[in-house]
């Protein structure tokens, strides 16, 4: 994966196996985007470990989504919310639709957006 989203949701799903050490650099690198001379300045150590740890980090989480596939089977159902939505929505603009035919897609529309928010 690639990217400043993947990389969040990487940490989303995965960031708590990590040890509270690891967390503090990879949030002080990916969250408050911090260099590496400023995150090693502040705790004290060389920037090359600052910079092994959030690569070892950034390893770590790409492994548990490779074995898990928690962000890919999340980014799935995301997509198929967002389709089922917008047949939902194709449905709606029918003018033969009947009153219960159009408070059932509105159902399924409010269900799908319910699902989408919990993710």
């Amino acid at each position: 994966m690639e990217g400043l989203l993947e990389t969040a949701l990487l940490y989303d799903f995965y960031g708590e196996l990590l040890t509270q050490h690891q967390r503090e650099i990879f949030e002080d690198y990916s969250l408050s985007d911090l260099s590496l001379g400023e995150i090693a300045q502040n705790r004290g150590v060389s920037r090359q470990a600052v910079h092994d740890i959030i690569r070892r980090c950034r390893r770590q989480l790409e492994a548990y989504e490779e074995k898990l596939h928690l962000v890919g089977k999340f980014l799935e159902i995301k997509e198929a919310l967002t389709q089922i939505d917008a047949c939902a929505g194709q449905l709606a603009a029918d003018p033969g639709l009947s009153q219960e035919s159009a408070e059932n897609v509105l159902k399924i529309r409010r269900l799908a957006g319910a699902i989408t928010q919990e993710l």
